[in-house]
């Protein structure tokens, strides 16, 4: 290599230094600046640092005026179209930048919809944009689930408040009517006061169960249930509350010795199937049935399903069945008034202020099932969906 070489070789080092310097330090003071600010220098650096080599290159190899200007007009060339192209690019990331910075800015405070990604951003920029999008959807669909669970709070204290408040006034009524000497038959008037005092009784323990459900699950004993044998029971201790109310109770189960069944609580189960068959006998009417059928379906999970001769549920109330404090006598068709004193329904399953159907879906959630309604000619069907017992279960 001659001395004419690595004398050119050295002005062109030297100058690339030199402007690598400067344009770090510019880039340094540029540092807060705009994005668009800091892209155009960078790429104004490296064109700055060609343009002096090339031009001390000239100089040195003593190329003609001529040849020099061809060689220095093609390179400001190069350099218009890198500094146009570094701007184009700087004002797309520069766009999109301000469309994230809006979307994390309105993340917390609105739910409304809006496109994934506006302009023609970078691909990191737009997946982040769509990021945002799914986030704040998610936020959207919680917020309105904690309307929907705050309405349903403020419809419970109301629903509550109005069912303990009315018992009272009976008890204190009663109560006054004792001291006072004006009621004669005061052993009916006791059996009056612990009937009240039993309805109460059964509210708060709704209550109490529902808020159970509620807490965070905590370890549970589980065990094989027939789900057959279950229902069965369930139909015997409520067929005399299904008599007193003038409904027919059946229940269905297919033949042979499978026992359908399902790795749960007993208890729980047994609750949740008595509110749905004490709720379907308080709303049918006089001369209706309401079957209890068990059968398993054919991906292996076993299906409890309860009908009724209700009238059906209207389509709006549907996905509120469940929720809590949730009441159906204004929708549903209620048992006649005529309907003698003996048909309350069981404690267990009480439902007057609007947790039987919740506390079902409850317990039907925390064994890893599913509940839901339909309706069906004359009435409506709930269907429990739970897995059966696992093969290696002991």
């Amino acid at each position: 290599m001659n001395r004419d070489t690595m004398t050119i070789l050295a002005l062109t080092t030297l100058w690339t230094l030199v402007v690598a310097v400067v344009g770090g330090v510019i880039l340094y003071q540029f540092r807060r600046r705009s994005l668009r600010v800091t892209m155009i220098v960078a790429a104004l650096a490296p064109m700055a640092a060609a343009l002096a080599a090339v031009l001390q290159s000239v100089r040195a190899m003593f190329i003609s005026e001529h040849d020099s200007w061809v060689v220095l007009w093609t390179l400001a060339f190069a350099a218009l179209l890198g500094l146009g192209m570094s701007v184009l690019l700087g004002h797309w990331i520069s766009a999109g930048s301000r469309d994230v910075g809006q979307r994390l800015r309105r993340l917390g405070t609105t739910y409304e919809p809006s496109d994934r990604h506006t302009g023609a951003v970078p691909a990191e920029l737009a997946a982040l944009t769509d990021e945002l999008e799914m986030t704040r959807e998610k936020l959207a669909a919680s917020h309105a689930r904690e309307r929907a669970l705050e309405a349903s709070r403020r419809e419970l204290v109301a629903f509550m408040s109005h069912d303990l408040r009315t018992p009272l006034a009976g008890l204190r009524a009663v109560a006054e009517g004792l001291e006072d000497g004006v009621i004669d038959d005061v052993p009916g008037a006791l059996r009056q006061m612990r009937s009240t005092v039993d309805r109460m009784t059964g509210l708060v323990d709704d209550l109490f169960e529902l808020s159970r459900l509620s807490a965070a699950a905590l370890p549970r004993k589980r065990s094989a249930v027939s789900l057959r044998e279950l229902a069965e029971d369930v139909a015997g201790e409520n067929a005399e509350h299904a008599r007193a109310s003038g409904v027919e109770l059946t229940v269905s189960t297919p033949s042979g010795d499978d026992r359908l069944a399902v790795q749960g609580d007993p208890d729980e189960l047994t609750r949740a199937v008595t509110n749905l068959v004490g709720n379907a006998i308080r709303h049918t009417t006089r001369g209706g049935t309401v079957t209890l059928a068990v059968d398993r379906e054919p991906d292996g999970r076993v299906r409890l399903a309860v009908t009724d001769g209700c009238g059906g549920i209207p389509a709006d109330d549907l996905e509120r069945v469940f929720d809590i404090g949730w009441r159906g006598d204004e929708q549903r068709t209620p048992v006649p008034a005529s309907a003698p004193a003996s048909a309350e329904p069981p404690a267990a399953s009480s439902g007057g202020g609007g947790l039987g159907l919740a506390i079902a879906r409850g317990v039907v959630e925390s064994h890893d099932g599913q509940i839901g309604v339909t309706n069906i000619a004359g009435g409506c069907a709930f269907q429990i969906d739970l897995p059966p017992v696992p093969a290696n279960a002991g």
